[in-house]
């Protein structure tokens, strides 16, 4: 089969569009044919090496987290799917992705595909849809009416963070630039901060959890703005924030979180729900064929995609 693997860590032109064997399945997977992937940053770290102390240097590697496609072979101990069965997921492995024609996928980790959206838009979906509902039911425990800012709401993750706060009831402020203003008002924003012209953090207002997707900031600079008892969760374990997520757990009062996603069937199940009935959808900027995952890392690095980059593998 084709995939997209690397043979050392490094920028974008170690990545090579190759032939390799099929993945062989255990007794709880699914073997996947691959129709569509995606982009994460998570992705072109591990690529550039950042992650070496998690993933070793077990080449060659085949990045890639998120699929939608089709089940073409099942484990003896799978019965829930059956061959033909469309289906998206999360990967729980970090070296053995989705930049493939086909993947090996634990049958705890799928769910049905949703209908009514393409094989591009579902696999946009888990990974950052994922993050962003762990990130207000487990961490935020958010409640109905409360006051939830948004730290990158145009990005991949906080499109659906924007949507998600918005069905679990919460007011929701979107920061942003200036061009997705517009964008993140429809994803159901009740309001929009232009980052360029107004910094967040020195306002007046008071946010019962503020979700830093973007990681650029910490809870010492969103105190003012956080309620007594608001909650900060971050996607970045910084030097910044690492320090003050161990410290808010001894005291009382404000507390500073880390969310650290995890692959989740009956997660997907929920949001394909929240799909088909209008109240989530993916948005994605850019598709690249599999083929050209390298230029689709290198869109991805330079920070500014809105909502998700797809990766479309077969038709």
């Amino acid at each position: 089969m084709k995939a997209v693997i690397f043979h050392q860590y490094g920028d974008t032109e170690v990545l090579q569009y190759a032939d390799v064997e099929k993945p062989q399945i255990k007794s709880d997977q699914l073997l996947v044919k691959v129709y569509a992937s995606s982009v994460n940053p998570i992705d072109w770290k591990i690529r550039k090496g950042m992650l070496k102390v998690l993933t070793g240097n077990r080449f060659p590697m085949v990045l890639g987290f998120d699929v939608s496609g089709e089940v073409v072979e099942l484990g003896e101990k799978v019965t829930h799917y059956k061959k033909g069965d469309l289906i998206y997921a999360h990967l729980a492995q970090l070296t053995k992705g989705t930049y493939a024609e086909y993947a090996a996928v634990s049958a705890q980790a799928a769910a049905f595909k949703p209908n009514a959206i393409t094989h591009e838009q579902a696999a946009a979906t888990p990974l950052a849809a994922l993050t962003a509902l762990q990130a207000f039911r487990d961490q935020g425990k958010i409640q109905q009416g409360q006051k939830v800012l948004i730290n990158g709401a145009s990005g991949g993750v906080g499109t659906f963070a924007v949507q998600i706060a918005k069905v679990m009831g919460a007011e929701v402020t979107g920061v942003c630039s200036e061009k997705n203003l517009e964008l993140v008002k429809t994803l159901g924003a009740d309001s929009v901060i232009d980052y360029t012209q107004q910094e967040f953090t020195k306002d007046v207002a008071k946010y019962d959890i503020i979700f830093d997707v973007v990681g650029d900031r910490s809870l010492s600079q969103c105190k003012q703005v956080l309620q007594p008892q608001g909650v900060y969760i971050t996607t970045q374990p910084t030097p910044a924030s690492l320090p003050q997520i161990f410290l808010t757990l001894l005291s009382p009062g404000q507390k500073a979180k880390l969310i650290v996603m995890r692959s989740s069937g009956k997660d997907l199940q929920y949001l394909k729900n929240l799909i088909e009935v209008g109240k989530v959808r993916p948005v994605i900027d850019q598709v690249y064929p599999l083929s050209e995952v390298a230029a689709a890392h290198a869109y991805s690095e330079h920070g500014h995609a809105v909502g998700k980059i797809a990766i479309s593998v077969a038709s």
